[in-house]
């Protein structure tokens, strides 16, 4: 019943303003894991009607076992949300695609590790094990490690080793505290995870890498030069640009919606997420864990009043890439016009 009343609500929407009969472009955006609250902009977006009034009708693909910039890189998706390590990795690697906007101003990137294990700074992570991701997700540690001038076995050509990593597949419960002293989380997801494996917060030590000059920017937006330069988009008439003028200006409308609506939005996010609502290994509720994460993530899009939703802060990118750098991630420095292109976020916010 619900997609038949999504169906015609995005027929009317397209017919009033784009004329009857005229069919909706088709985009693909690749996010970055499973359904949940982190692309709520998205998906409220495409509920809402938001992406059909730009003419759009958009396919959210799931994430978890895919590199999302491999994806848009090879022609996979159009769009796609990433971490700038991984999108400027990649990039350095020959994979050609350019930023168009950013929706986490800020990261939820942390580490997390018992309150009674002794481990308070980034400094007692010598000599422990930390657990890790992998699919690019692995280079937010690496950063900490080396920023932090630890060793690890995340480099095979290292032979002494200050801090033991086990690459696990995303639930904390697979690890956590059992087989590492040190686990990474996002705040808005693996944290409450942990904490609805029953460890309450004021049990758990809280790492922010912020705290020593290692954040690095998360989910931000971004497609392909060659997507940009086309003169006809799948066929539609418009332009490669037009059309990531239309998805970004729906986009940001998305999830200025759901920041401003976060109970609507948790509930059009658990229509969407199905067996992912709870995250993996919780014992805690969909609604729970939905909401605690549309509140964490609202955080992070819009960390004050007067955030500009999707807006790219040239020194925040500058700061990344000197971090990159520094650790050895990137061999050689990128400029913020050589990755990012403003003019579809700023004709899109017009």
């Amino acid at each position: 019943m619900k997609k038949i009343s999504m169906f015609i609500s995005a027929v009317l929407i397209s017919t009033l303003s784009f004329g009857f009969g005229q069919d909706l472009i088709e985009v693909v955006f690749q996010s970055k894991w499973f359904p949940q609250a982190q692309f709520a902009g998205y998906f409220v977006a495409e509920e809402k009607g938001f992406y059909a009034e730009e003419g759009l009708t958009v396919t959210i693909l799931d994430g978890g076992n895919v590199n999302p910039t491999v994806q848009v890189a090879s022609g996979n998706a159009d769009f796609g949300t990433d971490w700038i390590a991984n999108m400027l990795v990649q990039r350095e690697q020959g994979l050609n695609v350019v930023q168009i906007a950013q929706i986490f101003q800020t990261s939820g990137y942390r580490m997390v590790a018992l309150a009674d294990s002794g481990i308070e700074t980034f400094d007692d992570l010598a000599g422990r094990k930390v657990g890790v991701w992998g699919f690019g997700n692995e280079f937010v540690a690496q950063a900490v490690f080396e920023a932090q001038g630890f060793s690890t076995d995340l480099d095979p050509t290292t032979t002494t080793v200050d801090v033991s990593t086990v690459v696990y597949a995303f639930d904390p419960a697979l690890v956590f505290p059992d087989e590492v002293d040190v686990a990474s989380v996002m705040t808005y997801n693996e944290l409450d995870q942990i904490i609805g494996l029953g460890f309450a917060l004021d049990s758990l030590n809280l790492l922010n890498p912020a705290d020593i000059d290692a954040e690095l920017l998360e989910d931000l937006i971004f497609t392909t030069p060659d997507l940009l330069a086309t003169d006809d988009f799948k066929g539609s008439g418009l332009t490669g640009q037009e059309v990531a003028e239309r998805f970004i200006r729906a986009t940001v409308k998305g999830w200025e919606y759901a920041v401003d609506n976060r109970e609507e939005a948790v509930e059009i996010v658990l229509s969407f997420c199905g067996d992912t609502c709870a995250g993996s290994g919780s014992r805690q509720s969909p609604l729970i864990h939905q909401t605690w994460q549309m509140d964490r993530v609202a955080e992070l899009v819009k960390p004050s009043p007067d955030t500009a939703v999707g807006a790219i802060d040239e020194a925040a990118f500058d700061r990344s890439v000197s971090l990159l750098l520094d650790v050895g991630l990137l061999s050689s420095d990128v400029s913020f016009e050589e990755v990012v292109d403003t003019t579809i976020y700023n004709n899109a916010v017009q």
